[in-house]
Parts: structure tokens; C-alpha cells; sequence
């Protein structure tokens, strides 16, 4: 499809490539329109018809939007933003440049200015934020009848219809209807007698990534807003919520590879972002490096002593490191799907404790067989390294499946007690813990 409608477009045969394009999802338009060339893609935008043009406009990149905006006319940027769930709307305004955001604000009207800047008001990463006011609301004294024909009156506008909320005079939340036992009951029963009245519902200042936590528990399409009154004010749907998660999801690894998080694209993203973003918490990890380094400096004479020692030591580190990230890893996993709360850490370390002693068992058994019999390495020098193996093992699992619990209750984001965090505090304990055994096993100050 998409090498007809290029082939189309080259020839010069837009109305054609018009004609098979709205046959296809807009999804798919709107991917097609990103591989374009800028001319034939906002040609072929301008000859989409309005609805579809629109629905296409909120799926396209920032880039993309961007470019389109600063090159239609006011009359089509007005058709697309009417068009334009309000949601999408804010998502854009918070995203675009200030030249751009004028030009989208000039061709809005006073009401829906109005909201949008009722939405910016609220925190980054609120419930506020990501909410939608298009949504259906019942009064509970209609009739199954009566909330139909409003359906059906309304309904055409609004994101989701899969649930109506039921309020009452004074918009406060009183329960929940799916629209499938809506249609179905009987059209004289009233709306109060069947509504669920046990709504999950979250407030306008609550954390994004609580509500994703609550979609994930209850398993909703939709979750309704209220204010500190309990008045209804908007709902978060499902896609939206995804889009949650996939930030959240994202921002975590930039923690946990030692990143300042951000959601451009790889690609899209200057190459002195990226220095930006990675530099600092290099800085910070080389320079707590320096304790590693005092500590091998401390036990030089130990090291000249007997320098077979040094070739043992890559590996220990390395071991640890390797055996903190595993711990941490899972825990931090376990936080954000909120299987694990700072109550559960003494189960933690039990649990972490035993793991480390069957894998760090494991580990220096198999360790000490090479070394001494198949290397020949001295017997103490073997008991030494593979004793060591064991300690390091144990304090980096303990230590890796403490740390996340202990910065969630600190309020801070687990997701920084990751691999290379954890893997500078293990370092400096395993070589402690190495040079302490040698000293007392092979007798030398």
C-alpha cells in the first residue's frame, strides 16, 4: 500500500493517493505522512478530510506537529484543534515552542482557552495533568431510557463511552454504569438502582504513576477525577495511561544505567544532550571510585608481599557487582509493581541472605576447584580468594536488595540504587573484605 501511494504522490496524483489513504488507519496515515518528504506530507495533510486530518494531527511526532502548525493557515489550524480531544490539546500546547503555542491559542476559542489554562495549572505528572473532560455524565434520578438519548446526544464528542459516571446537582462523584448493563436493562429502571456505587476514583493532585498503579490493580479502561470535594472533574483513559507507564518505564532505565532521565528520542537527541544527561552521575561515580583506589593503595605492601594476589581481584569485583544488580534489580521491580513496601525489608535481607549463601557456596566451591587444581594456585591463596568470593556475594545481594527499599521510604526513586551505584559500594567492601582474609590467612602485615 504505502509504495502505491508514494508512487502516486511522485507522480504528481495527490487526490488519488488521497483516496487510498483514508482508507487506511490512522495510525498508519500518520507513520506514512512522518516518511514524506515536508511538501508531499503537508500536501497530502491539507487534502485529508477534517475529521480524519485531526484524529491523524494526534498521533504524528512533536516534530512533525510542529512543522505542520507553522505551515497551514489559521482557518486549518482552527479545524484541527475543534476536532482535537482537549487532552490532546494540552499535550501539544506543553510541548510546542512559544511561537507555536500563540499561533494554536489565536484560533482556539474563549471557552476552551479557558480549560486549557484550568489544565496547565495543574502539577507535571498529576492526575490533573493527564485527565480528559470528554466524558459522559448521568444524573442518577434519569431513567435507562432517559441516559440513552443523552448518550446518544453526547456521546459522538466524548473519548470513551465504555463507562458513564452518575453525579448528582452538585457534581459530586456517586457512582459508575458500563454502558453494556446501560443498554441492557430495562428502559424505565432508574439510574441510581443500578449504578455501581464502589467507583475507584483518584484525586486531581495525585502522582500519574499511582494512578497507572491503580489501573494495573483494578483492571480499568477508565478512572474518574475529582476535586478535594469529591466533584467530579474529568477521567483518565486507558491510553493515556500507557503512555504513563511507558515514561515511567523509561525514565527508571535512565536512572538505573546512571542517566539524567529524558524523554526525547535517541536519535532525535543532539549529541551534547546526551553528554549532558550522562556526564554528572559519571562524575559522581568516578570520583566515589577514588575510594576503591585508596584502599588498594592502603594495603600496597601487601599487594608487593605476594602480587598474585592482584590478578584475583577483577573478578571479585566484578562477581560482586554483578551479584548486587541482580538483588537490586528484582526489588526495584517488585517497588514499582508495589508487590514490596518498606515493611517487607527485613523479609528482604532474610531472603537475600539465603539466596547469597546458596549462590556464593556455589560460586567459590567452583572457584576453589580451578583455582587449586587446575591452576595450581597455592592452597592458601585459593581458601583466600574463594572465602572472599563468598563475603562479597553476601554483603552485595543484602546490600542490593536493602538499598532500593530504604530510598523508596527516603522518597527517593529506587531506580538510582541500580547496577552502577550499587556496584561502587560493593567494590570498596569486597576489596576491604579480600585484603582483612589475606592478611589474617596468609600471615602478611
Amino acid at each position: 500500500m504505502n509504495e502505491l501511494i508514494n508512487d502516486l504522490i511522485t507522480r504528481g496524483k495527490f487526490f488519488d493517493a488521497r483516496n487510498e489513504i483514508i482508507k487506511m488507519n490512522v495510525v498508519d496515515i500518520a507513520q506514512l505522512l512522518e516518511e514524506l518528504e515536508e511538501d508531499n506530507s503537508l500536501m497530502v495533510f491539507r487534502l485529508l478530510p477534517k475529521d480524519i486530518a485531526a484524529e491523524v494531527f494526534s498521533y504524528m511526532s512533536y516534530e512533525q506537529q510542529q512543522f505542520i502548525i507553522e505551515s497551514i493557515a489559521d482557518k486549518e489550524i482552527k479545524n484541527i484543534i475543534d476536532e482535537l480531544f482537549l487532552d490532546d490539546t494540552i499535550d501539544l500546547i506543553e510541548e510546542m515552542p512559544a511561537n507555536v503555542v500563540k499561533k494554536v491559542l489565536k484560533n482556539t476559542s474563549e471557552t476552551r482557552r479557558k480549560l486549557i489554562n484550568q489544565f496547565l495549572k495543574y502539577p507535571d505528572n498529576s492526575a490533573g495533568s493527564v485527565m480528559t473532560i470528554e466524558f459522559i455524565d448521568l444524573k442518577k434520578e434519569m431513567t435507562v431510557k432517559m441516559a440513552l438519548e443523552h448518550v446518544r446526544e453526547t456521546g459522538l464528542d466524548k473519548e470513551t463511552i465504555d463507562v458513564c459516571y452518575v453525579i448528582d446537582s452538585n457534581r459530586k462523584l456517586q457512582g459508575s454504569l458500563p454502558i453494556r448493563k446501560l443498554i441492557l436493562s430495562d428502559g424505565n429502571v432508574i439510574i441510581a438502582d443500578i449504578m455501581d456505587t464502589n467507583v475507584i476514583s483518584v484525586y486531581t493532585h495525585d502522582n500519574q504513576e499511582e494512578v497507572a498503579n491503580l489501573f494495573k490493580k483494578y483492571d480499568l479502561v477508565a478512572m474518574p477525577v475529582v476535586d478535594n470535594e469529591n466533584r467530579l472533574v474529568g477521567i483518565i483513559t486507558i491510553d493515556d495511561v500507557l503512555d504513563i507507564i511507558e515514561r515511567e518505564n523509561t525514565e527508571d532505565f535512565h536512572k538505573m544505567a546512571a542517566m539524567a532521565p529524558s524523554e526525547e528520542e535517541y536519535l532525535k537527541t543532539s549529541v551534547f544532550d546526551h553528554a549532558k544527561h550522562r556526564i554528572i552521575w559519571l562524575l559522581v561515580l568516578m570520583i566515589s571510585a577514588t575510594f576503591t583506589g585508596n584502599i588498594i593503595k592502603k594495603f600496597q605492601g601487601l599487594l608487593q608481599s605476594m602480587v598474585s594476589l592482584a590478578a584475583f581481584i577483577p573478578m571479585l569485583m566484578d562477581t560482586g557487582g554483578n551479584s548486587g544488580s541482580q538483588s537490586s534489580t528484582l526489588v526495584i521491580r517488585g517497588l514499582a509493581l508495589g508487590e514490596i513496601e518498606f515493611g517487607d525489608i527485613m523479609k528482604i535481607i532474610w531472603k537475600e541472605l539465603r539466596v547469597a549463601i546458596v549462590v556464593g557456596l556455589t560460586l567459590a566451591g567452583v572457584n576453589f576447584l580451578r583455582l587449586y587444581f587446575l591452576e595450581k594456585t597455592d592452597f592458601y591463596v585459593a581458601l583466600t580468594v574463594c572465602i572472599s568470593l563468598l563475603v562479597t556475594v553476601i554483603a552485595a545481594k543484602v546490600i542490593g536488595g536493602a538499598l532500593p527499599v530504604i530510598a523508596k521510604k527516603l522518597n527517593l526513586d529506587p531506580a538510582i540504587m541500580a547496577s552502577p551505584l550499587i556496584t561502587t559500594i560493593v567494590d570498596a567492601l569486597a576489596l576491604m573484605s579480600y585484603f582483612s582474609i589475606a592478611r589474617l590467612l596468609l600471615g602478611i602485615s
